[in-house]
């Protein structure tokens, strides 16, 4: 692993716009903080609307010979590029380390988790089929082709900036679209990094772009409004995806949003509550709460709520707080907007009435850290049970019956996530087809997988990332009828 200061000086910090890596038009650049400090660590080129239709200038003219290179070549770059990301696990973990502020340990499992993808959609480029059969009435033969989709925008997240990048970037790629990433404003050199990586990897000049900026909306909305552009990708809060729909539909874009959670964490009477803690902690604290996915809502059985709360009140309370590179498992949340806003919807609970088990502040000191806290007694009205808190604390409701507890869960306008923990089978099949969520986790504390569908339904978004869904996403399909 290469010391943090000379990581940094090797890491990219231009555009990456038709194979090449070059300044912002205007030569603006925008800075880079560690969220454990708050000082500056890079200054990175802050793109223009002439580069960013210089971005979909280059994926027009590349996707006609990407969309023809053969599957097998496109799935060779993609697991190239796999390789790569594993042999480089140490300097990409740090360089998310340093500029998210995400633990070392956690870092390394994210470069891990997003290599999976190029792996998992290497595979998949050399299986898109189709269909050739004869007419129901002996007419005509019918031939179904997929074709990709073409020129794609792709909108990534700051919380998992490899990750998410490589959950878009993988299917586009094996399914033979070329695309412009706008990488989040506080995370743009893990995303150029990943550029490098995939340009080393063979990738042709073109197919990929890449275009960190401070002035998301209006460089987003020049790619969207290119006339070349076929489809949109989005991950990040509800409010945003909603307005990028509104301007995706205006020109009839394919769509495609994961957005954001409220989700329900169901522990029943019969549960092994061990099991349930550990659950709880890795559905929680994972990327220190700043997840879609994280668990929002504790519902817990009222016989067993106490014997819960005090477990996860422990384990939350061991849990040691400090910079990402120092060892520490919990790191500082993004920014200090973040941190306030966590903060503010703590503060507002215990004024309402709820009780804190452990945490309920922020420590002393730089950086933008918040102690990993636990609230019971949390008043129904209180706002944090009602929107994402994305941030290291845990709330906890008791219910009665099984059919409260759905009650409960589903009382939102969002449905991403929800994780369940019971012995009993029948109930957690009852329960895991009554939950208006997109994915479950049956007894376990993770549902992610490259393997698997990620998405969900209502407010939670649109369309499914990973799995064999994922690249269907970027296809389209065309009938031909052919005469006997």
């Amino acid at each position: 692993m290469q010391a943090a200061e000379t990581l940094l000086r090797e890491t990219a910090r231009d555009l990456f716009v038709g194979g090449v890596w070059r300044p912002a038009s205007g030569g603006a650049t925008f800075g880079v903080e560690n969220p454990a400090t708050g000082e500056a660590i890079a200054q990175v080129a802050d793109a223009t609307e002439a580069d960013a239709k210089a971005a979909m200038d280059a994926c027009v003219a590349a996707q006609p010979a990407w969309a023809a290179t053969a599957p097998r070549r496109r799935s060779e770059i993609l697991t190239e590029a796999w390789r790569r990301m594993l042999a480089a696990e140490d300097d990409l973990a740090m360089l998310m380390t340093l500029e998210m502020g995400k633990s070392l340990e956690e870092s390394r499992g994210e470069v891990r988790y997003a290599a999976e993808f190029f792996r998992w959609f290497a595979e998949e480029a050399v299986r898109i089929s189709g269909r050739f059969e004869l007419a129901p009435d002996g007419s005509a033969r019918l031939l179904t082709l997929r074709q990709p989709v073409g020129p794609c925008v792709l909108v990534t997240p700051w919380n998992f900036p490899l990750a998410m990048g490589a959950r878009k970037i993988g299917p586009a790629i094996a399914a033979g679209c070329t695309m412009t990433v706008k990488p989040a404003q506080q995370t743009p050199l893990s995303m150029l990094a990943l550029a490098g990586i995939l340009e080393a990897s063979g990738l042709p000049a073109g197919v990929l772009n890449v275009l960190p900026c401070a002035r998301a909306a209006e460089i987003v909305a020049v790619c969207l409004d290119h006339p070349g552009a076929r489809k949109v990708s989005f991950t990040g809060s509800t409010v945003v995806g909603r307005t990028l729909a509104r301007h995706a539909g205006e020109r009839l874009l394919r769509m495609s949003m994961e957005l954001g959670g409220d989700n329900p964490f169901l522990v029943f009477a019969d549960a092994d509550l061990e099991a349930a803690v550990d659950g709880a902690m890795l559905a929680k604290m994972r990327n220190i709460g700043e997840a879609c996915t994280a668990a929002n809502r504790f519902f817990v059985a009222s016989s067993v709520a106490t014997e819960f709360s005090e477990r996860l009140a422990r384990r939350m309370a061991a849990q040691t707080v400090g910079p990402g590179l120092s060892g520490a498992q919990v790191g500082p949340l993004i920014d200090e907007r973040a941190r306030s806003r966590v903060a503010e919807l703590v503060r507002a609970a215990i004024d309402g009435g709820a009780r804190v088990l452990t945490g309920g502040a922020a420590p002393e000191g730089p950086g933008y850290f918040f102690t990993p806290t636990v609230l019971v007694d949390v008043p129904a009205s209180a706002e944090i049970l009602h929107t994402e808190i994305f941030g290291p604390v845990a709330t906890i409701q008791t219910f009665e019956t099984e059919a409260e507890a759905v009650s409960m869960s589903n009382a939102t306008p969002v449905g991403l996530a929800a994780y369940v923990y019971t012995r009993d089978l029948a109930r957690a099949l009852r329960v895991t087809e009554a939950l208006e969520v997109g994915m479950v986790g049956l007894n376990r504390g993770v549902v992610s997988n490259p393997a698997a569908p990620f998405g969900g339904i209502k407010a939670s978004g649109l369309g499914r990332e990973g799995g064999r869904e994922g690249i269907d996403e970027y296809l389209s399909v065309k009938f031909a009828a052919i005469a006997v």
